[in-house]
């Protein structure tokens, strides 16, 4: 692997990462995917994962949280080993997962999905406080709340999902491409909101997506992968600066 000197970030590399995954090596049955893959998260920072399909980026969402097992490796969340841990251990202990395609439950409401997103939460109060919180970000949510989330625009659902994500109470947010089919104008109002999660509520975020320029405007840091591989780590402003990432893809 490649690996540029570190720019600024709100990780300085005297605080221990909330998210450490280490030479981690994964995939469907006998069909590996992910091949000794190391990467990291600070509190409050956003880490892009770019690179093109296929690379092995979902693959990799899913094994930390939980949804693939690991061949081998090690995956150390807020000072613990999780490497063993079940998804609903990882997701009560602060590990949202936002997938790309079907991110919301289309023939419940708004309201039943944001439920549903809290679902490992047992005080009733905690998870009003939290559905609050959700509508302060998306105020439409509020407006629709009784609608079926099938029913609403693309932009709108994608809003829904983050919500149900913040329902859950992580400290690490796993996002994997939340400008799927969205016009760039959505895009940026959803990539604002995600900026805001990390300075206003603390939250580390693995982004994976496709849109990299989109990506290194909101990140601190940013991971290239290849064919199951990182190729490159790098702050994001010097990725940024490349303006073109073909070479990496």
């Amino acid at each position: 692997m490649i690996a540029a000197p570190a720019g600024e970030s709100h990780s300085p590399s005297t605080v221990p990462p909330l998210l450490a995954a280490t030479d981690l090596c994964a995939g469907y049955g006998r069909r590996q995917v992910l091949y000794d893959v190391s990467v990291a998260a600070g509190p409050g920072e956003i880490v892009a994962v770019l690179g093109h399909n296929g690379a092995g980026k979902t693959t990799l969402l899913k094994a930390i949280v939980g949804f693939v097992p690991l061949h081998r490796g090690r995956i150390v969340f807020a000072g613990r080993d999780r490497s063993g841990d079940a998804y609903t251990a990882r997701v009560r202990d602060g590990i949202s997962y936002t997938p790309a395609e079907a991110p919301v439950f289309r023939d419940l409401s708004v309201y039943d999905n944001l439920e549903l997103g809290g679902f490992t939460v047992a005080d009733r109060a905690e998870r009003g406080q939290r559905m609050e919180r959700v509508f302060s970000l998306f105020p439409i949510l509020r407006e629709r709340h009784a609608q079926f989330a099938g029913t609403m625009s693309g932009g709108q659902q994608r809003m829904l999902s983050l919500g149900m994500a913040i329902m859950a109470g992580p400290n690490l947010m796993l996002l994997d491409e939340p400008s799927l089919g969205l016009s760039p104008a959505i895009v940026q109002s959803i990539f604002d909101q995600i900026k805001r999660f990390a300075i206003e509520d603390g939250l580390s975020i693995l982004l994976v997506e496709q849109n990299v320029r989109a990506a290194l405007r909101i990140a601190d840091r940013a991971y290239f992968m290849r064919s199951g591989k990182i190729i490159l780590a790098e702050d994001a402003p010097t990725a940024l600066a490349r303006g073109s990432w073909w070479d990496l893809f």
